[in-house]
């Protein structure tokens, strides 16, 4: 587990901090890879067929059946209180308290034999956010650099970005129970290639770009701060000089600052310049506002952006399931989705936008003595909308009570596979870890029916 203290002063970055964080999203060379003499070269990557993806990623596993796959005619100990709903597709139901989304359904798929065996909120999240099927050596249900890589370290590694921009930010939480959760960050590679992690409030009155901390413990407010980061390495540069690239640390501490505070990303994050009609259309609350900044940068060309809708487990409905998922959890959550693949089509950025919301699992088909359904892997739901998926249609089918898939089953791995080969990276690809061992990337086959293959 690591340590996130907030740099304060030149004493406050021990050796260990700057190994550990690696001024993530910050320095384009950490010192974990200074100190061990590599560099960052990777293999080229092609452009793919999107040029941004966004996951929804729904903490806490929302209960499949009362979304989007529900069971009217089940028995009444499963089925639940909802009943399905008409879409703008004829023979497509989802759950109600939906009404923007009904009017959407030809715009994705929902996939409705997703699985995997590990009904854990740890592990499955390392697995969805990384497209593994097992988790590898060394890792458990905390984060560390054992953790396979996210989608957007996998893309930094293989593609990196020539203004030494990120290739992915995760907002608006970091997930955590103490300890990081899994599949948040570049793992074994390294934190060289960890994501940005946006944690505040976008609805917030404060949410301004020079106070946002872009993981715990490193904020914009004190990377602005160049001199008292370079004299808390100070004392480590003489046993660094004998490598070239250390030449250059301050270069690239200049380059992160300029990006941070003075560049393009900026005017993503000034939220305050969208009109009150749209910031009202997405929903004045954190998550509505957090897929209007995703918007933003889909438009800035930010190839990955994951967005946690609420804080670690928010969808975790052991009680009350009903009565959460209707009043808490799906109305702002399909409010600020719906307004985003809105705005995305009507400004011709659908089509390039690969967005896939899921969650780490499912539920139980049987509802418990508290008006909840407990956790379940092995059969959930996945959509996905745009990037030049074929809309209007569901893949794959579970049995009449939502416990297991009557078709075939879609893994973590054909997911991650999907995302990578639409953002042009071949999951096939060489990854090498820290310890210079190579990796085969990911595993999993591209979900064929979402482009019109059997």
């Amino acid at each position: 587990m690591h340590d996130h203290r907030i740099v304060h002063g030149p004493g406050d970055l021990t050796r260990r901090d700057a190994l550990q964080v690696g001024f993530s999203g910050f320095l384009g060379l950490g010192l974990a890879d200074v100190l061990a003499g590599r560099g960052s070269a990777a293999p080229s990557q092609s452009r793919g067929r999107v040029r941004s993806v966004v996951l929804v990623f729904l903490t806490g596993a929302p209960a499949h059946q009362d979304m989007w796959d529900l069971k009217p005619e089940g028995p009444s100990s499963t089925r639940g209180e909802f009943r399905p709903v008409a879409t703008n597709v004829p023979g497509v139901e989802i759950g109600p308290h939906m009404p923007g989304m009904a009017k959407l359904a030809d715009k994705y798929a929902i996939i409705r034999s997703m699985r995997h065996s590990i009904p854990s909120h740890e592990l499955g999240t390392h697995r969805m956010l990384t497209g593994i099927n097992k988790e590898p050596p060394g890792a458990t249900h905390m984060a560390s650099r054992n953790d396979w890589p996210c989608f957007s370290a996998g893309l930094q590694y293989l593609r990196p970005s020539a203004e030494g921009r990120p290739q992915g930010i995760m907002l608006p939480t970091y997930l955590n129970n103490g300890y990081g959760f899994c599949g948040q960050t570049a793992g074994f590679l390294g934190a060289d290639y960890d994501p940005w992690h946006v944690i505040k409030d976008p609805n917030g009155k404060n949410f301004r770009v020079d106070e946002l901390e872009f993981r715990p413990g490193l904020s914009v407010g004190r990377l602005a701060d160049r001199q008292r980061l370079l004299q808390s390495i100070d004392s480590q540069r003489a046993a660094l000089a004998e490598n070239q690239q250390v030449s250059d640390l301050s270069r690239r501490m200049q380059q992160a600052h300029n990006i941070l505070v003075d560049g393009g990303l900026r005017d993503s994050f000034d939220i305050a310049r969208e009109t009150d009609e749209t910031r009202d259309r997405y929903g004045r609350h954190m998550f509505g506002q957090s897929m209007l900044l995703a918007r933003r940068l889909v438009e800035s060309e930010m190839p990955i952006v994951q967005v946690n809708v609420g804080h670690m487990n928010k969808w975790d409905t052991h009680g009350n399931n009903f009565k959460r998922l209707g009043s808490e959890l799906v109305p702002p959550f399909e409010k600020g989705l719906s307004s985003l693949v809105t705005d995305l089509s009507d400004r011709g950025l659908l089509d390039e936008t690969l967005i896939v919301v899921t969650g780490e699992f499912g539920r139980t088909p049987k509802i418990n003595k508290n008006a909840g359904r407990d956790h379940w892997s092995r059969v959930f739901s996945a959509v996905v909308i745009g990037g030049g998926i074929q809309g209007g249609q569901v893949i794959g089918a579970s049995d009449k009570m939502a416990s297991d898939p009557v078709t075939r089953a879609y893994y973590p791995a054909d997911m991650g596979a999907t995302i990578y080969t639409a953002l042009g990276i071949d999951p096939s690809s060489q990854v090498v870890d820290r310890l210079r061992r190579p990796h085969q990337l990911n595993k999993g086959e591209v979900i064929a029916p979402l482009y019109g293959a059997a």
